[in-house]
């Protein structure tokens, strides 16, 4: 078997193990309810950590996303209060913001050669006060074009519901993964993650990619704001602290190696999944504290970390 593909494969079976013991102690969670809440309340996350995955394919990090989340959601609220700008314009100015704020970040790491982890820790600083500057409380979205997005599901057998959010994601997934796998721009990240030196002898575009990387998580972020303003029908300058955590755990649970090169966003999603399914057994057992959540999470990412060293040692990528 191909190494690439074993974290995959592990991300997956213990998925399905752990979705199995979920059954046997609490029949209900096999419902299409539960499995529709499970998309819904994890949508922003797993839009997010898309992006992050691209990021940490080429060897870099995103420290920004969890503030371009709460920036997005303070932006939309407080435009829909005080301007007349119709919700999509609102919507495609904030997609151009953050879209354009990664591609900056991608310059910067590029032209001044900085580590993409102080970059990045800028403007999560830079976009955080951006969302206070813009309000310092929460604000609530009371557009009735924001309320049918909300309302908005499609029914499943067995009476559960597949929120639009969830929609986004899972078709965010789909786009990601056609990104990062079947374009020349996906082959020019994992070339980046193999090393810089070598993608540049290989013909790579290293400003182009960089900067690209940074716009597409740039953009995932924004579209996960949307996402998240949709949800929480407000916008709050302190809401998504530590997202971007959440958002590296969920793509190295998911199998993508640290050091860039290897990974699958399919896995990505499979890692959101099972931080999303630790959540919702802990609701369902009700007697469990809601940190042990952090404690799984933390023994896997432990678990991950020593099998990517474990493939690391098999020999070259």
């Amino acid at each position: 078997m191909n190494p690439r593909l074993l974290p995959l494969l592990a991300t997956t079976m213990i998925f399905l193990l752990a979705y199995a013991i979920c059954i046997l102690q609490f029949p209900s969670m096999l419902s299409t309810r539960v499995v529709g809440n499970l998309l819904t309340d994890n949508a922003y996350l797993g839009i997010a950590a898309i992006g992050m995955t691209v990021v940490i394919l080429s060897g870099g990090i995103d420290l920004s996303v969890g503030s371009v989340i709460a920036f997005a959601g303070v932006f939309i609220a407080v435009m829909l209060r005080d301007t007349a700008l119709p919700p999509l314009l609102v919507l495609a100015l904030l997609l151009a913001l953050t879209t354009g704020f990664g591609a900056a970040m991608g310059g910067l790491i590029h032209l001044l050669a900085m580590p993409p982890f102080i970059v990045t820790l800028a403007g999560m600083f830079l976009a955080r006060g951006l969302a206070y500057v813009l309000s310092i409380d929460s604000v609530p979205i009371d557009d009735p074009f924001f309320k049918s997005l909300q309302g908005a599901y499609w029914l499943m057998p067995g009476k559960g519901r597949l929120h639009l959010i969830a929609g986004i994601m899972l078709a965010s997934v789909l786009v990601g993964a056609l990104v990062a796998h079947r374009t020349r721009f996906g082959a020019n990240v994992m070339a980046l993650g193999g090393g810089e030196a070598t993608a540049r002898l290989m013909g790579v575009p290293i400003a182009r990619t960089t900067v690209l990387i940074y716009a597409f998580s740039g953009f995932m972020a924004g579209l996960a704001g949307i996402v998240f303003a949709i949800y929480t029908s407000a916008g709050y300058p302190l809401a998504t602290v530590g997202v971007e955590l959440n958002a590296i755990a969920a793509v190295v649970i998911g199998g993508t190696l640290l050091s860039g090169g290897s990974g699958y966003v399919v896995g990505t999603l499979i890692g959101v999944l099972t931080m999303g399914l630790i959540q919702t057994y802990i609701v369902f057992d009700g007697s469990l504290s809601s940190w042990w959540t952090k404690i799984v999470i933390g023994g896997l990412l432990f678990l991950f970390i020593l099998l990517q060293k474990a493939l690391l040692r098999l020999g070259p990528r």
